[in-house]
């Protein structure tokens, strides 16, 4: 499909423009193509923040958009520690993803679940995430909840809501952090410099014509141990926005190892294949109130990672 901009066109950002035009695509798969070529400008690559001028073509390859795929899938490996009637407590290994959405063409969580408990299809408020009330970004392991019925995610949804949820995480950062705790409260939002990417906005440090929704965040640390030039911390997250404890941490120049998105020049990249960032206690309240607690050690490949420093 090609479209050329005329001059009664209202003209705006790429992305912003194409999704007014065609609506049955949305934002996020229009600015998908766009950063994988399929939509180029005049020939060329472009970029969703472009504002094309009168004249200009784009040309459009795909017109259609895939939905997520949420088939059961047996194949998908992770670990159910404790299981209810009415929740299961899972340790999700690094490297899954949580549940599908556009851009992720590999199996999730949710289709693995969906294949050991198809019941789940009916609980929740998204077909794509069944039973699902949070998640943990790819390359975090650790602890999570899923609702079995109903009244267990609308109880737990609440309970995120309120803030009543107990959520701690390990994480080893590059540097040494000399106080033995600290919160970090900055707001957080999308980043004006990357799409994808989400940053800690000081609200003294925001330009008066920055538009973008920055919501509240809180995040607690306490120094477990200085190991050479890394600190190992634990965690506590008040509140549940995206790359949270990444974004927030990186902002107080301690990256978290393992950690390519959120870093900065001074760090020595390591590999790990993952980040070090493990979700290793969850407590909340059950259908009679009553207050239920998991932990979950670090996995194997995150101590041995430790032992070796």
């Amino acid at each position: 499909m090609k479209i050329t901009i005329q001059d009664n066109d209202k003209i705006d950002r790429l992305d912003k423009m194409l999704t007014q035009k065609l609506p049955n695509l949305s934002r996020s798969f229009i600015q998908k193509q766009i950063k994988d070529g399929s939509i180029t400008l005049n020939g060329e690559q472009a970029n969703v923040k472009t504002k094309p001028n009168i004249g200009d073509v784009i040309e459009i390859a795909k017109t259609e958009q895939t939905k997520p795929d949420i088939t059961p899938n047996s194949n998908v490996e992770f670990k159910v520690v404790d299981e209810t009637d009415d929740y299961l407590i899972i340790d999700k290994p690094s490297g899954l993803v949580v549940h599908p959405a556009l851009g992720i063409n590999e199996p999730t969580l949710a289709n693995g679940l969906l294949a050991k408990y198809p019941e789940l299809k009916n609980v929740g408020e998204d077909e794509l995430r069944p039973g699902i009330v949070h998640r943990l970004d790819r390359d975090v392991s650790g602890l999570m909840i899923v609702a079995r019925t109903q009244p267990m995610f609308d109880s737990l949804k609440k309970q995120f809501q309120d803030r009543t949820i107990t959520k701690e995480y390990t994480a080893l950062v590059h540097g040494v952090i000399d106080d033995e705790d600290g919160t970090i409260d900055t707001p957080i939002g999308r980043s004006q410099s990357k799409s994808g990417k989400m940053a800690a906005h000081p609200p003294s440090q925001k330009d008066e014509d920055d538009k973008s929704i920055d919501r509240d965040a809180k995040t607690e640390y306490e120094v477990l141990e200085r190991i050479k030039n890394y600190t190992l911390l634990k965690v506590t997250i008040h509140t549940g926005r995206s790359h949270q404890i990444r974004v927030h941490l990186n902002s107080i120049q301690y990256p978290v190892v393992g950690d390519k998105l959120y870093t900065n020049k001074q760090v020595k990249q390591i590999d790990l294949g993952r980040l070090f960032l493990h979700a290793s206690k969850l407590g909340f309240q059950d259908l009679n109130n009553d207050n239920k607690e998991y932990e979950s050690k670090l996995p194997r490949e995150l101590e041995t990672f430790l032992k070796s420093l």
